[in-house]
């Protein structure tokens, strides 16, 4: 069984979201079956066909974040103390256009791009992890290599 590393923010957030699928999505879908059973022909009943899509995928995000959170490895990141970049390490980049990024490498659940979350898988993750600041790297990406400066490594 294959550990799935996240941050003990991202542990929670799918606690939060899995309790909230069982105790609250879970139960109004079996209602909304319910009731649209009782509208009668099932063969033309869109209101049970919507609802019986929405069970399976209510259902399918339960088995897998249950899957998620049984193999979870928390990484206590204020805990690490590493001048190189590791799993949840927050960097802060440079492009050749001096134009400062920064990202925040987590576990692949945990991703959010919006909020400057980076999956530990990603291309540019991936070429960040064992540098240290002052460092270059080099990100594929689909029709040409991208060059960034790593300019801050910090744990939080």
């Amino acid at each position: 069984m294959q550990q799935v590393p996240m941050t003990a923010e991202g542990h929670k957030a799918l606690t939060a979201e899995l309790k909230h699928l069982k105790s609250v999505e879970r139960p109004a879908i079996i209602s909304a079956i319910s009731e649209a059973r009782e509208h009668g022909d099932l063969s033309e009943n869109a209101e049970y066909h919507a609802a019986k899509e929405k069970q399976g995928f209510i259902e399918s995000r339960l088995a897998h974040l249950e899957d998620q959170l049984a193999r979870a490895q928390i990484v206590d990141t204020s805990a690490i103390n590493s001048e190189r970049i590791v799993f949840g390490a927050t960097v802060t980049i440079v492009d050749a256009d001096e134009k400062e990024l920064t990202y925040r490498i987590v576990g692949e659940e945990e991703a959010d791009v919006e909020n400057k979350k980076i999956s530990v898988s990603s291309p540019i993750a991936r070429a960040m992890i064992g540098k240290a600041e002052g460092d270059e790297i080099e990100v594929e990406a689909p029709n040409e290599k991208i060059y960034y400066d790593i300019k801050k490594v910090e744990y939080v």
